[in-house]
């Protein structure tokens, strides 16, 4: 439990929380750890409007227990994956139980173990509305997406390349493998720039569509990579101060994507279930997979967790197991 923003968070015995109406009651087995977690912890994430105190923790993967009045499509001892709190006034997932709504919940792809799925859910949602939602990319697409081996990047790329599209990916060197593993061609953004890029991959055309899961001056890159006209640029990481001229003389277009909304606001909900539901079907198709951090921690180490992420030395998905 965090009580106060920039402070230690505590293992506490709280009450079994009850569904009430459109909720369920799931016991949860994995939760992933999310860069935005630790933000929220450090309280440097004033977007996520966080009421203390408050159980941490976006991702879940478990199984329900009970299902509360006016819920449908869910039955004790299904298997189910969401983005279902954390932020706002929601409980998070750092815990044995939650009362979450079912709308922002689905059932767990059947090839993905506890652990893989409660990696996704926070990254497939904002990959998906990016890329699908806003973007409706597709066959004849070249995209570039920037931190194609990042959480969202990786889940990204694999979206695109199972709707058809050419995938392109920056990376560093040494993530390279992996991004070309998941069919992408890599781009090594340390050596090579925008220009140079562009020209041997578009011809000097640019990319239809350009997912930024980085932020900063890769926003800037992401300007100067479009396709003039009918080019899109998304960015989960809109943060500081851009110039849109470079947008605005390629007569391209911009998309930001704030995957909280519908949790801070309540409108929208169905659409994660939705999401969550065609990424569980791409997975059990073989086409999507989370990476995974091969350390394991549990409640008693979400310290060491956060830290992992932290300190930049998790180069996959780092998840927390709660159910021993």
């Amino acid at each position: 439990m965090l009580r106060q923003f920039a402070t230690p968070l505590e293992l506490a015995d709280i009450a079994t929380p009850m569904p009430g109406a459109g909720q369920i009651l799931v016991k949860i087995a994995a939760s992933g750890v999310n860069p935005l977690d630790t933000k929220i912890r450090a309280g440097l994430a004033s977007h996520a409007r966080t009421v203390l105190p408050t159980v941490l923790g976006l991702d879940l993967a478990g199984t329900v227990e009970e299902v509360g009045p006016q819920v449908t499509g869910f039955a004790v001892g299904d298997e189910v994956y969401g983005l279902s709190g954390g932020v706002g006034d929601l409980q998070g997932s750092l815990a044995q139980y939650v009362a979450a709504d079912a709308r922002l919940l689905a059932h767990k792809p059947t090839s993905l173990t506890m652990r893989q799925a409660a990696a996704l859910p926070l990254s497939v949602v904002t990959a998906w509305e990016g890329l699908v939602d806003r973007a409706k990319v597709g066959a004849g697409h070249k995209v570039l997406v920037h931190g194609g081996a990042g959480g969202i990047g990786h889940v990204a790329v694999q979206i695109a390349r199972a709707r058809g599209a050419e995938v392109f990916a920056t990376a560093s060197a040494a993530d390279a493998e992996t991004v070309r593993r998941l069919g992408a061609t890599a781009i090594d953004y340390a050596t090579t720039e925008v220009e140079e890029y562009v020209a041997a991959h578009t011809g000097g055309e640019g990319f239809d569509i350009v997912f930024d899961t980085v932020g900063g001056t890769v926003l800037d890159n992401s300007f100067a990579a479009v396709r003039p006209y009918t080019g899109h640029v998304l960015s989960a990481l809109g943060w500081g101060s851009h110039s849109l001229a470079p947008l605005s003389f390629r007569g391209a277009t911009y998309s930001g994507v704030f995957t909280l909304l519908p949790m801070l606001t309540g409108k929208g909900r169905e659409h994660h279930g939705e999401i969550l539901r065609e990424a569980a079907t791409l997975a059990d198709a073989g086409l999507l997979k989370p990476l995974l951090d091969p350390r394991r921690y549990t409640l008693d180490a979400v310290a060491q967790a956060h830290a992992a992420v932290e300190d930049g030395s998790a180069h996959a998905k780092i998840v927390v197991d709660i159910e021993a």
